[in-house]
């Protein structure tokens, strides 16, 4: 009986070990993560005016299209969408032209795309739709499986009109 009660706290303090260590591995690899969409949110609060975030996604298409994009509120309680391009290092762009707001309103919102989907692609299975840029315009991207295959397609955010016919990734 003594053996037991000896292990108990041995393995209890095994597993607390365990978890903490799990808990700093995770912060650890999703530091750099996290400082971008740090960055991402100070960015658009100084130069869109931004100040509440409630969402936030990372969105990459190729090497010039690796973006930011927040939704949240303006001081005058106005519903943006803000888009922040970063560099392939992870750093904000910093030009001009690289950050981009829109009122939702003045836009096609996630909902309002996710009607068009299932209308447009019935028994397809979404499996991520987040807004980005494809070809220099802000859009939303959807990713898709439908019939055994998975697809790319994109719409434009201004008004929900689809970009070209979408692309077909290989089968496996």
């Amino acid at each position: 009986m003594r053996k037991r009660k000896k292990w108990l706290p041995l393995a209890v303090g095994a597993v607390l070990l365990l978890l903490f260590g799990l808990g700093q591995f995770y912060a650890f690899i999703m530091k750099d993560q996290w400082a971008e969409r740090s960055a991402a949110k100070e960015v658009a609060r100084a130069r869109a005016g931004l100040t509440e975030v409630t969402k936030a996604q990372k969105s990459v298409w190729d090497e010039n299209s690796a973006y930011w994009v927040l939704t949240g509120t303006n001081e005058a309680g106005t519903r943006l969408m803000v888009w922040v391009r970063f560099t392939l290092d992870g750093k904000p762009a910093g030009g001009d032209n690289d950050v981009y707001a829109a009122e939702l309103a003045g836009g096609t919102s996630e909902q309002q795309m996710k009607d068009r989907l299932a209308a447009e692609l019935p028994g397809a299975d979404i499996r991520r739709l987040l807004p980005g840029v494809f070809n220099g315009e802000y859009v939303w991207q959807v990713f898709y499986k439908q019939e055994g295959r998975y697809y790319y397609r994109f719409y434009r955010f201004a008004d929900g009109t689809a970009i070209g016919d979408g692309y077909s990734l290989p089968s496996q």
